[in-house]
């Protein structure tokens, strides 16, 4: 019994100091390292708040700005130029109405172009196989108007193709630069009507058409052609094209090389049309900008909008997807 008395004194014995100090150093150490952590997490939040923030910030900034600069985009306002510049005006495509090489586009950035004191030289960037004349006469008709009330040099450059109307609108310039291999003349008229009426007689069906003149309807497509039809046709193209040819003679008259029946419709490379005087030299529009280092080139459009241009994407890869299945399945037919 005394044993056992013993015993329970031992074991209820005080713990040694030293035991006491480590264990309470151990505690102190937890709670810092706690604390540190906590101290840590707090700043990442801190942080992470001042970058919610700073976003915020920046996106009530910069979505303003973004929106202003897709409107302009869109509806193909610019600002500039800001310092002295070749003033680029692109004639690219069909010219006809409704695309964007009409006069109604082309002419209000030759407007701008030749507004501009910073424009020191003026290039009509050309890249067409022409179009409606009406359409490039009003082109040329503006040229000469905003050349005598802003004097300013006028470079025709021909990239690819100008030919028919497109070169109509080249040769108003005071000079024509094009590539070796452009497609340059085309300098005449036509008219290329479909002849549907025996199409539709196997129909059974037929257009009666009652006009005020018996020339009237003749280039119905759908009535039979009379004799009279065609001589006034063809006399028509032989006369808007003979139109073309002395408008050509008055612009380049003394650089046309004598002999040459520039009216037949030909198309000549452009080392060609360098030879027979249809063009000055041969170029691109970088050549040119090399020669005036002091000049960069700012183009003033016409340009299709973000809207346009995407939508045109959108129309190519549909497009490409159908051939490309097309292709695909006739492949698989001929195996």
């Amino acid at each position: 019994m005394e044993e056992d008395m013993a015993i329970e004194k031992d074991d209820a014995a005080p713990i040694a100091p030293q035991e006491v100090l480590l264990q309470l150093l151990a505690d102190l150490h937890a709670q810092q390292l706690a604390t540190r952590e906590e101290q840590r997490q707090s700043a990442r939040e801190r942080k992470s708040e001042r970058r919610w923030s700073i976003g915020i910030k920046a996106l009530l900034v910069v979505a303003p700005i973004a929106a202003g600069a897709m409107f302009l985009n869109v509806s193909g306002i610019s600002f500039g130029p800001f310092r002295d510049v070749v003033g680029v005006v692109r004639i690219q495509g069909e010219i006809a109405q409704g695309t964007l090489a009409s006069a109604d586009k082309v002419i209000p950035a030759l407007e701008d172009a030749f507004s501009s004191s910073r424009v020191k030289h003026v290039v009509v960037a050309i890249d067409s196989p022409g179009g409606a004349p009406a359409e490039a006469e009003r082109i040329t008709r503006a040229i000469s108007v905003l050349r005598q009330k802003h004097p300013k040099p006028v470079t025709a450059i021909i990239g690819n193709m100008g030919a028919s109307a497109a070169y109509m609108t080249a040769m108003h310039a005071d000079r024509i630069v094009a590539g070796k291999y452009s497609l340059v003349g085309s300098i005449g008229a036509i008219i290329a009507p479909w002849q549907l009426d025996q199409a539709i007689a196997q129909f059974h069906v037929s257009q009666r058409v009652y006009a005020s003149g018996k020339l009237k309807a003749f280039l119905n497509p759908f009535t039979p052609v009379s004799e009279e039809s065609d001589v006034k046709a063809q006399q028509l193209v032989s006369h808007v094209g003979e139109m073309f040819v002395r408008e050509l003679v008055a612009q380049r008259g003394p650089r046309l090389k004598a002999g040459i029946d520039y009216g037949t419709g030909e198309v000549w490379s452009g080392e060609e049309a360098r030879s027979l005087g249809l063009v000055d030299e041969i170029g691109s529009l970088e050549s040119l900008v090399r020669s005036a280092p002091d000049l960069k080139p700012f183009h003033f459009g016409p340009q299709e909008s973000a809207i346009m241009r995407f939508a045109s994407a959108i129309g190519r890869t549909a497009a490409a997807t159908v051939v490309g299945v097309s292709l695909r399945d006739a492949g698989q037919g001929l195996r």
